[in-house]
């Protein structure tokens, strides 16, 4: 509609130019009255001249539009500047589309922005990033995951982990792999998957990752709870009868040896009753030992109340001070914030302190200036810390992984369940237990909530 009446002004516009020009030339030639033919000539040129401006306007606004549109400047308008009903409704629809793209480029920027607050929020940490190792995108959890405030390429990380980056960088849309992180605050077991993308033409490898450390200690600890428990099982059933046929056959040797009296068989009857009496401790010690394990599957469920962390420091202080007392070692104790609270069941912990620091102690025995540590902080992920410290001899690297293993000790004559105990009792306030040591220089357990 709108081109058919700019057809049809030029149409008329032309017509009367022509007409002009036909009467100026008219009275020109065929008039002595040649100042009316000036006139007209002048009034012809004036419509040339508004004809050109009329068609360049509808020009420029239409380039101005494309313009606007190309460089995606939606903030041009077109208004009507009384160049007739024509333009109005051209620069009307031009106005209109333009309200139009404004709003969808509005909708797109809500949409993207609503899309970046998710994957700043999701609790998986995100990383994509091109496959010369430029990041595009790393979100709030891989930030605190990987302990960076910002990320500008995946070699960045190499210093933290080599593992790591060389496993970003192998992995295969759809591929899953596992990389295990170790520092002196809190181990972390990532496991990563991965996705490829194409966006404005660029390849982009995205890649999700999820510490995945609580979940093996949890499912470790349950088969070692299951695995226990059908162990005690089959050896208290086993066990059992023969420590009380054991007592009764000791008791019958005794009771017919009173009974015969017949010279000779005196010192037969002594040995089988030494036999059977020794049968019989040794299965009540069997039974001992397998009840202790049981205590591994039968801890009572944590009594939850928010206590300050310097009671519990001071309690543990006062039961290990008769321990201390005499061996000469500095004992510290540090709570940062000094006003630091934690939730969780006081008995228990107070248990797996006391079991830390005595173990410290007897790492200690012989060296030369012993001193242990006591600290309480929120780490850089607003946890809450407890370590616990000595500068034994440490741990030697094949034996830090099975410290927590029931039944597993390094100490002659250790039952293995003090740390099991202890990884149980962290399992049941939702936390952890991990050890880092250097060998011949210190050992820091810490307990994370």
């Amino acid at each position: 509609m709108v081109f058919k009446r700019f057809r049809v002004v030029c149409a008329v516009r032309v017509a009367a130019l022509a007409l002009t020009l036909g009467a100026a030339a008219g009275l020109f030639f065929g008039s002595p009255n040649r100042n009316l033919a000036l006139i007209l000539a002048a009034a012809a040129a004036y419509q040339a001249v508004a004809l050109f401006r009329y068609v360049e306007k509808t020009n420029r606004d239409l380039a101005r539009f494309f313009e606007s549109i190309r460089y995606e400047d939606f903030s041009q308008n077109f208004k009507d500047d009384g160049q007739g009903a024509a333009f109005r409704e051209l620069r009307s629809i031009l106005t209109a589309v333009m309200d139009t793209l404004r709003r969808t480029r509005a909708d797109k920027e809500e949409h993207a922005q609503y899309l970046q607050t998710v994957v700043q929020h999701v609790g998986v940490g995100l990383l994509a990033f091109r496959p010369e190792g430029e990041v595009d995108l790393i979100n709030a959890a891989a930030k605190l995951l990987l302990r960076v405030s910002s990320l500008k390429t995946v070699e960045a990380l190499r210093a933290r982990s080599p593992e790591l980056v060389d496993t970003l960088f192998r992995l295969r849309p759809q591929e899953s792999a596992f990389v295990k992180l170790t520092d002196q605050k809190e181990p972390l077991t990532l496991a990563l998957r991965a996705a490829e993308f194409k966006l404005g033409g660029r390849l982009y490898k995205l890649v999700s990752l999820h510490n995945i450390q609580r979940e093996l200690e949890e499912k470790e600890m349950e088969a070692w709870q299951t695995l226990i428990r059908v162990i005690t099982h089959e050896i208290m059933n086993s066990v059992t009868p023969i420590s009380t046929l054991a007592s009764t056959i000791g008791d019958l040797v005794v009771h017919e040896s009173q009974e015969s009296g017949e010279p000779g068989k005196g010192e037969s009857r002594k040995d089988i009753e030494e036999a059977a009496r020794a049968i019989e401790k040794r299965s009540r010690g069997l039974l001992h030992f397998v009840e202790a394990f049981r205590s591994l599957t039968l801890l009572p469920k944590p009594s939850m109340h928010l206590f300050a962390v310097r009671e519990l420091f001071d309690r543990v202080g006062r039961l290990m001070h008769a321990h201390m007392a005499g061996r000469n070692v500095r004992f510290t104790v540090a709570i940062e914030p000094e006003t630091l609270e934690l939730e969780g069941d006081a008995e228990l912990l107070e248990q797996v302190l006391i079991n830390l620091l005595l173990n410290a102690l007897q790492a200690l025995e012989g060296r030369e200036s012993p001193a242990i540590g006591l600290r309480a902080f929120l780490n850089d992920r607003g946890r809450i810390l407890i370590q616990v410290s000595d500068n034994g001899p440490g741990i030697p690297p094949e034996n830090i992984e099975k410290i927590f293993v029931p039944f597993y000790s390094t100490k002659p004559g250790g039952s293995g369940i003090g740390l099991s105990l202890s990884r149980q009792i962290m399992r049941l306030h939702r936390g952890s237990i991990h050890a880092v040591s250097d060998p011949g220089g210190s050992t820091v357990f810490t307990l994370s909530f």
